[in-house]
């Protein structure tokens, strides 16, 4: 375990790499030319170059670059660990920020800026932790990988999804750890830091409804495809499926340190929509709500054009998450039972059709997490928990890997408000958070291969 001095020193260094990526604006709005993902490559090439470690970058799309430094373990028998970090942010509305969304700025302890969360901070507090112990000429059992990625903000076509198929043997690993786990629960009693150690299916869903064209000033008896476009978002948003529980929700119930009464309604099916209903934290109830249901939110439209002109075809698209053992002819299940006699008006092309993954936790990784976890919290425990986003965790456990999101934050990080912060505004991240994180991952790796 590092001294005081050094854990500062790399805790400012993460800061200051963090601050970097957050200003070089890579924001990927789901289409081939945004991203640029190749200027943060670019940054912590860099950055890691001067270790002299293999580095290198792969750019499927102009632009749209993603890194790998590797180190050579010294037993090609023994399993190589991966620590990936995507570099693309999502699209702010700066009009909602009290400050610059890309100013990266340091204030009362706390760094400012999209991607301070998702997941920039994991990222560059990575990247410090390789470089650390390439400059101490470290030298692991097993390959270490550092894969800073792009384009995982919008279905990782560009990133580790194409890195899989055409260059996996340049990210191949048996053990990975990237986003987003480290938040505490539980009672100073019995605390307990989370692990996300599975995410639900992605299921995004574009819609296409038609109509008839004509004059907007005659739209008596008309066939308005906006109109039954709205029509089929208010029923897609009326839905409610049935919750399902998952292996993991009885033991996230019990870390979360609730009253008894709260706690038995949120483990029973017939009561737990009246438990979410009670929640006063918006974060925390959207949550522990995600967690166990299927949830369909439609978040674009397109197609009209002219104030005047009645249209004649509205797409939707509506990011379906859906439930461990829930598949293709399930989501349509849904959207039929959803849209009812809308239904066969409705046209449904696949974007995303990725299944619920998730990954064991008697491994060696795992436990190695406990052990540095202990290091600052001795009496703390690891859990798991199921990701309601998707991360490129997935892409990693259709390989083959253990893929664990992970990371060590403060325990004064409020889980409902650290939770608004994903794709919200005033996205920031504290210091203390990103030096315990830095830590982690030098005493995860260390000790891994012990």
């Amino acid at each position: 375990m590092a001294d005081d001095t050094t854990r500062n020193a790399l805790t400012n260094e993460t800061v200051e790499l963090l601050q970097a990526m957050i200003r070089n604006r890579c924001v990927n709005d789901g289409t081939a030319d945004s991203g640029h993902e190749t200027i943060n490559a670019d940054l912590l090439r860099d950055y890691l170059g001067r270790t002299g470690l293999d580095v290198q970058q792969f750019e499927p799309t102009p632009g749209r670059g993603s890194l790998v430094a590797r180190m050579e373990g010294s037993d090609p028998g023994a399993p190589s660990l991966c620590l990936m970090g995507h570099t693309d942010v999502v699209p702010v509305n700066e009009s909602g920020w009290s400050r610059d969304p890309f100013g990266g700025e340091l204030v009362d302890g706390e760094v400012w800026g999209r991607g301070a969360v998702d997941m920039l901070n994991l990222t560059s507090s990575m990247a410090v932790a390789f470089r650390h112990l390439a400059e101490r000429n470290f030298r692991p059992k097993g390959d270490l990988i550092y894969f800073a990625v792009a384009d995982e903000e919008s279905g990782s076509r560009h990133g580790a999804q194409w890195m899989a198929d055409h260059q996996r043997d340049a990210i191949a690993a048996d053990y990975v750890l990237t986003e987003s786990g480290g938040l505490h629960s539980g009672s100073p009693e019995a605390p307990f830091v989370t692990v996300n150690v599975g995410e639900k299916g992605v299921a995004w869903r574009r819609l296409r409804v038609a109509g008839t064209p004509g004059h907007g000033s005659a739209p008596y008896r008309s066939d308005n495809a906006l109109v039954k476009a709205a029509a089929v978002v208010q029923r897609l948003t009326a839905y409610s499926p049935a919750p399902r529980f998952n292996e993991l929700w009885t033991e996230r119930v019990r870390t979360l340190g609730l009253d008894e009464d709260t706690e038995k309604m949120l483990l029973d099916p017939a009561q737990i929509d009246d438990a979410l209903a009670s929640i006063p934290n918006r974060g925390t109830a959207a949550f522990l709500h995600a967690c166990t249901h299927t949830t369909f939110s439609c978040n674009v439209v397109r197609g009209s054009f002219k104030t005047n002109v009645i249209p004649d075809a509205v797409e939707l698209e509506v990011d379906v998450r859906t439930l461990p053992g829930e598949h293709t002819a399930d989501v349509r299940a849904h959207l039929d039972a959803a849209l009812g006699d809308l239904a066969g008006e409705v046209e449904v092309e696949i974007i995303l059709d990725d299944p619920a993954t998730i990954s064991p936790t008697n491994t060696p990784l795992w436990d190695a997490l406990q052990r540095a976890i202990a290091r600052p919290f001795p009496t703390a425990r690891l859990t798991p928990e199921l990701v309601v986003g998707f991360t490129d965790s997935r892409i990693y456990r259709q390989l083959g890997a253990v893929a664990y999101g992970a990371g060590l934050f403060s325990p004064t990080l409020d889980r409902g408000d650290y939770a608004t912060r994903f794709h919200g505004n005033d996205e920031r991240i504290d210091v203390e958070s990103l030096g315990l994180t830095t830590q982690l991952w030098l005493d995860v790796v260390t000790d891994f291969w012990s």
